[in-house]
Parts: structure tokens; sequence; C-alpha cells
């Protein structure tokens, strides 16, 4: 029998470079910053942008923006709800920070504040504050909004439609922004409080933090 050509297919929804895509589409990035975040062509990121769309049936990109799913291993898919009201919040859970210089603001944070050094994952650097973790994102310009106030759940997908239930108007789908070495992912969705500032619920899953 002749072996068949190309890669072998996925029991997935879409291919891991697929998700990657998609999720980073949900976070809100355009072709370009996606391709130069995961060092690929902008041609490959339109190839995979128009896959997703095919099969998982929706319009378009701003669709697909808003489509609410999560790969078949992912650990929403497989550990139990942590509580019965698993909309209620933990607590805060991140806030973050625009910075001019990464290097630099990480440095003086950590050495000068004295603040605990968690990771640094490209222009991102993350730190302990008492409990709640800063995050130091470098910008070339300083936004309109300074800081968004991130909401830990226990369980982002009830989280979701229950505040959307609630009249609350989503920027995009729950989608998973980071996966750890330890196999932990970081879950999102952000929205607006009534003023438009910014606001997020997020979900660390698949380690003791979740």
């Amino acid at each position: 029998m002749a072996k068949r050509r190309g890669r072998p297919p996925h029991d997935d929804l879409l291919t891991p470079a697929e998700w990657r895509t998609v999720n980073a589409v949900r976070h809100g990035l355009t072709n370009q910053q996606i391709a130069d975040r995961r060092g690929i062509s902008l041609d490959a990121v339109k190839y995979h942008v128009a896959n997703a769309i095919a099969k998982l049936g929706v319009r378009n990109r701003k669709a697909l923006k808003s489509w609410a799913g999560s790969h078949k291993d992912s650990y929403l898919n497989t550990e139990a709800t942590v509580m019965n009201d698993d909309a209620k919040y933990f607590g805060v859970g991140q806030i973050s920070r625009s910075v001019a210089d990464i290097a630099a603001a990480e440095s003086w944070y950590r050495d000068v504040l004295g603040l605990d050094h968690l990771y640094t994952f490209g222009d991102l650097a993350f730190l302990d504050c008492g409990g709640t973790r800063l995050m130091l994102s470098q910008a070339e310009d300083k936004p309109d909004n300074e800081s968004i106030i991130y909401l830990r759940v226990p369980d982002i997908d009830a989280a979701h439609k229950r505040l959307t239930g609630n009249g609350v108007e989503f920027i995009n789908a729950p989608h998973m922004i980071h996966k750890h070495d330890d196999g932990a992912e970081e879950w999102m969705a952000f929205f607006s409080d009534p003023e438009g500032r910014p606001l997020a619920i997020m979900s660390v899953v698949g380690s003791t933090e979740s």
C-alpha cells in the first residue's frame, strides 16, 4: 500500500498552527503582528486564518474573533469545574503597565522595588506584586488606557457566559494567550466597563494556580 503523502491528519477541529493563529486573532493581533511574533510569513498567517474560517464555518475574521472554542486537549475540556458558582472571581490576577524599555523596566521593578521576577516573554515581563501579577509591556507610544485590571476566575467559559447574559459585550471570546513549559494554559477575554475602560477575565488551568 502506498504511503499517504503530506502531513498526517489531525483529530481536532484545527491544526496546532491554526489554533495558535486563531488565538492570536482573538487576542486582537493583526496578521503582520502574528507573523512577526511567530516568525512566519504573512502569507502563512493568511493561509491559517482562511483555513480556520472555512473549517469553523464562521463568516469572516471579525466573527472568528468572537468564536468561542478550545483545542481538544486543552485543560478547559479535561478539568472538572472548580466550584459550583464557577463565575465568581478569585480576585485581581494581573495589572498591566506599558513601558518604553522592557529591559530597563524589568530591572527597575525587580532590583529597585524588589518585586519577584516571574518570567519574561519577548517584549513582556511578569513580576509578582504581593500575589498580584504585574505585566510590563513595551510600547512605543503611551496608550490612552494605561492599565487593565484582570479578574481571575476558576472557569473562564462559565464566567464569559454569565457576564454575556448580564449584558457585558466582550471584545473577543476566551482564548489561550500562553502555554507554559509545565503545560499550564493561560486564558483571557477582554471587555470594557460602562466608561470604556478595559477589563479582562483570566484563568490559569493545568497547574496549582488554577
